[in-house]
């Protein structure tokens, strides 16, 4: 494998992503990023304009890269093509530069090796971002951060659930802060290891970190959160809302998404409060 690796960047209208995944493939693409409009971007990333997706295909020889460049031109004449080639050794660093640490009321949530730059007398957490969503940096993950922070602040001890809780950095926030029994899921089984190995690192072993299905989980909880997709939150509404015992708080909401979620909760009883927006993101916060 040569010491190079080749990125061919591809951004036309959402309706093709699919078939130019799918070219990609063909064509010899080592793997795939795909970035859209509904789904979160990880902190620094470029994300796509309005009606359009990114698609990123990686190769490790510039004649394949080259070739497959050439076939979506070819079929995909609207696209926007950009090839580019960088040393593979940045693949790491590059990754790294791109996480941040946040500091939201009490909390600092940052990665480890940034964990020597925490402020004196703030609750720290420190999460491994690895190959699961929610390193605290998002916008998303900031908002709900906040919230679960005002929360606990108010209610000492109170039982939280953490639906796909990614790196499980959520959980571990309300547990700190001082919730008393925490509940994090994910469908996703990395994230669930994830979850599990913060955990340990923040010494917060009695959070029930699992991939159950919300219909296995025991209980109604007092704050419930959900940063996840607003198509899913959708889906989810009547198992999300059946958990909750009084505030429930869902984000990974774009800003023209807000209405239809909003929908969905409030045709199950529950009452919209004000949230938070944060940049095109929104956090919508409801009560039971």
């Amino acid at each position: 494998m040569s010491q190079t690796y080749l990125s061919l960047t591809v951004e036309l209208p959402e309706e093709a992503s699919e078939a130019v995944q799918d070219l990609l493939h063909e064509s010899g693409a080592l793997g795939l990023e795909v970035r859209d409009r509904e789904a979160p971007l990880m902190p620094g990333v470029r994300g796509p304009n309005p009606g359009e997706a990114i698609i990123i295909g990686y190769f490790d020889e510039r004649d394949t890269a080259e070739s497959a460049r050439d076939e979506v031109a070819s079929s995909f004449p609207e696209a926007k093509l950009t090839l580019d080639e960088q040393p593979q050794q940045d693949w790491s660093n590059e990754w790294k530069s791109l996480i941040k640490s946040v500091h939201v009321g009490r909390l600092w949530v940052g990665p480890p090796w940034d964990k020597a730059n925490a402020p004196a007398g703030t609750v720290q957490l420190v999460i491994e971002p690895k190959m699961a969503f929610g390193t605290g940096d998002h916008p998303t993950t900031s908002l709900c951060l906040a919230a679960v922070d005002a929360y606990m602040a108010e209610h000492p001890g109170a039982a939280v659930l953490d639906v796909g809780t990614g790196t499980g950095v959520l959980a571990i926030a309300a547990k700190k802060l001082g919730a008393g029994r925490t509940v994090a899921t994910d469908n996703d089984p990395i994230s669930v290891e994830l979850a599990q190995e913060n955990q340990t690192e923040n010494g917060t072993p009695d959070i029930e970190v699992s991939g159950k299905e919300l219909t296995q989980v025991e209980g109604t909880f007092d704050l419930v959160l959900a940063n996840i997709l607003a198509n899913t939150l959708i889906e989810l509404a009547p198992l999300i809302v059946a958990k909750t015992k009084d505030r429930l708080v869902l984000a990974g909401v774009l800003s023209h998404q807000r209405a239809d979620v909003e929908a969905a909760y409030r045709n199950l009883g529950l009452t919209v409060l004000t949230g938070a927006t944060q940049g095109e993101w929104v956090r919508i916060d409801l009560q039971r």
